[in-house]
Protein backbone atom coordinates (compact mmCIF):
# COMPACT_ATOMS: atom_id res chain seq x y z
CA UNK A 1 0.00 0.00 0.00
CA UNK A 2 1.18 3.50 -0.78
CA UNK A 3 0.18 6.72 0.97
CA UNK A 4 0.41 10.13 -0.64
CA UNK A 5 0.14 13.33 1.38
CA UNK A 6 -1.20 16.09 -0.87
CA UNK A 7 -0.72 19.49 0.74
CA UNK A 8 -2.07 22.79 -0.53
CA UNK A 9 -0.07 25.97 -0.25
CA UNK A 10 3.58 26.81 -0.69
CA UNK A 11 6.26 24.18 -0.88
CA UNK A 12 8.23 23.62 2.29
CA UNK A 13 11.44 25.47 2.99
CA UNK A 14 14.68 23.47 2.99
CA UNK A 15 14.68 22.85 6.75
CA UNK A 16 11.10 21.55 6.98
CA UNK A 17 11.42 19.58 3.74
CA UNK A 18 14.54 17.91 5.15
CA UNK A 19 12.72 16.91 8.33
CA UNK A 20 9.79 15.48 6.36
CA UNK A 21 12.14 13.70 3.94
CA UNK A 22 13.86 12.04 6.89
CA UNK A 23 10.57 10.42 7.99
CA UNK A 24 9.75 9.44 4.39
CA UNK A 25 13.18 7.79 4.06
CA UNK A 26 12.97 6.04 7.43
CA UNK A 27 9.46 4.77 6.64
CA UNK A 28 10.32 3.23 3.29
CA UNK A 29 10.63 -0.34 4.59
CA UNK A 30 7.71 0.04 7.04
CA UNK A 31 4.95 1.91 5.26
CA UNK A 32 5.59 3.68 1.97
CA UNK A 33 4.48 7.28 1.72
CA UNK A 34 5.37 10.46 -0.10
CA UNK A 35 4.72 14.14 0.49
CA UNK A 36 3.60 16.34 -2.39
CA UNK A 37 3.57 19.95 -1.21
CA UNK A 38 2.44 22.99 -3.17
CA UNK A 39 -0.76 21.50 -4.64
CA UNK A 40 -3.67 23.61 -5.75
CA UNK A 41 -7.07 22.64 -4.37
CA UNK A 42 -8.16 21.34 -7.78
CA UNK A 43 -5.02 19.29 -8.48
CA UNK A 44 -5.13 17.90 -4.95
CA UNK A 45 -8.62 16.45 -5.41
CA UNK A 46 -7.95 15.27 -8.97
CA UNK A 47 -4.88 13.32 -7.86
CA UNK A 48 -6.63 11.91 -4.80
CA UNK A 49 -9.53 10.57 -6.89
CA UNK A 50 -7.16 9.17 -9.52
CA UNK A 51 -5.52 6.93 -6.90
CA UNK A 52 -8.82 5.13 -6.39
CA UNK A 53 -8.41 4.50 -2.66
CA UNK A 54 -9.63 6.14 0.51
CA UNK A 55 -9.33 9.92 0.78
CA UNK A 56 -8.49 11.15 4.26
CA UNK A 57 -9.01 14.87 4.82
CA UNK A 58 -7.11 16.39 7.71
CA UNK A 59 -9.46 18.80 9.43
CA UNK A 60 -9.93 20.09 12.95
CA UNK A 61 -13.51 18.75 12.86
CA UNK A 62 -12.26 15.23 12.17
CA UNK A 63 -11.89 12.28 14.50
CA UNK A 64 -8.89 12.59 16.82
CA UNK A 65 -7.30 9.18 16.18
CA UNK A 66 -4.53 8.09 18.49
CA UNK A 67 -1.30 6.78 16.98
CA UNK A 68 -2.42 3.13 17.46
CA UNK A 69 -5.82 3.98 15.93
CA UNK A 70 -4.11 5.52 12.89
CA UNK A 71 -1.95 2.40 12.56
CA UNK A 72 -5.08 0.26 12.84
CA UNK A 73 -6.85 2.17 10.06
CA UNK A 74 -3.84 1.90 7.79
CA UNK A 75 -3.38 -1.78 8.61
CA UNK A 76 -7.06 -2.44 7.94
CA UNK A 77 -6.92 -0.77 4.53
CA UNK A 78 -3.72 -2.63 3.71
CA UNK A 79 -5.19 -5.97 4.76
CA UNK A 80 -8.34 -5.27 2.72
CA UNK A 81 -6.16 -4.93 -0.39
CA UNK A 82 -6.26 -1.14 -0.65
CA UNK A 83 -3.43 -0.05 -2.93
CA UNK A 84 -3.37 3.70 -2.25
CA UNK A 85 -4.50 6.17 0.41
CA UNK A 86 -4.53 9.93 -0.14
CA UNK A 87 -4.16 12.29 2.83
CA UNK A 88 -5.18 15.87 2.07
CA UNK A 89 -3.96 18.94 3.96
CA UNK A 90 -5.96 22.06 3.09
CA UNK A 91 -5.02 25.61 2.37
CA UNK A 92 -5.03 28.53 4.79
CA UNK A 93 -8.82 28.35 5.15
CA UNK A 94 -8.94 24.58 5.43
CA UNK A 95 -11.72 22.63 3.72
CA UNK A 96 -15.30 23.73 3.21
CA UNK A 97 -18.37 21.59 3.95
CA UNK A 98 -18.59 20.32 0.36
CA UNK A 99 -14.96 19.19 0.39
CA UNK A 100 -15.31 17.54 3.79
CA UNK A 101 -18.36 15.65 2.48
CA UNK A 102 -16.23 14.25 -0.40
CA UNK A 103 -13.78 12.64 2.03
CA UNK A 104 -13.93 9.02 3.08
CA UNK A 105 -12.48 9.93 6.48
CA UNK A 106 -11.99 13.15 8.44
CA UNK A 107 -8.92 13.00 10.68
CA UNK A 108 -7.75 15.61 13.16
CA UNK A 109 -4.08 15.77 14.08
CA UNK A 110 -4.97 18.12 16.91
CA UNK A 111 -7.76 20.35 18.14
CA UNK A 112 -5.25 23.15 17.71
CA UNK A 113 -5.06 25.01 14.42
CA UNK A 114 -1.70 24.08 12.91
CA UNK A 115 0.29 25.92 10.23
CA UNK A 116 0.71 23.94 6.99
CA UNK A 117 4.38 23.27 7.53
CA UNK A 118 3.86 21.83 10.97
CA UNK A 119 0.83 19.75 9.92
CA UNK A 120 2.89 18.20 7.13
CA UNK A 121 5.77 17.36 9.46
CA UNK A 122 3.46 16.01 12.15
CA UNK A 123 1.64 13.78 9.66
CA UNK A 124 4.95 12.46 8.31
CA UNK A 125 6.07 11.58 11.83
CA UNK A 126 2.74 9.94 12.64
CA UNK A 127 2.84 7.83 9.46
CA UNK A 128 6.35 6.70 10.41
CA UNK A 129 5.09 5.92 13.93
CA UNK A 130 2.12 3.98 12.50
CA UNK A 131 4.53 1.93 10.41
CA UNK A 132 6.59 1.08 13.47
CA UNK A 133 3.45 0.09 15.38
CA UNK A 134 2.36 -2.21 12.55
CA UNK A 135 5.69 -4.09 12.55
CA UNK A 136 6.18 -4.09 16.34
CA UNK A 137 9.20 -1.77 16.31
CA UNK A 138 9.95 -0.17 19.71
CA UNK A 139 9.82 3.47 18.42
CA UNK A 140 6.26 3.79 19.77
CA UNK A 141 6.38 3.25 23.53
CA UNK A 142 2.63 3.55 24.17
Amino acid sequence: MRITILAQGRKLDRTMAGLCDDYVRRSHSLIAFELVAGCTARSQWERAHAFGGPIVVLDERGAPWSSPELAGRLGGWRDAGCRHVACLIGGADGFDDTERARADELFSLSRLTLPHRLAQLLLCEQLYRAGTILVGHPYHHG
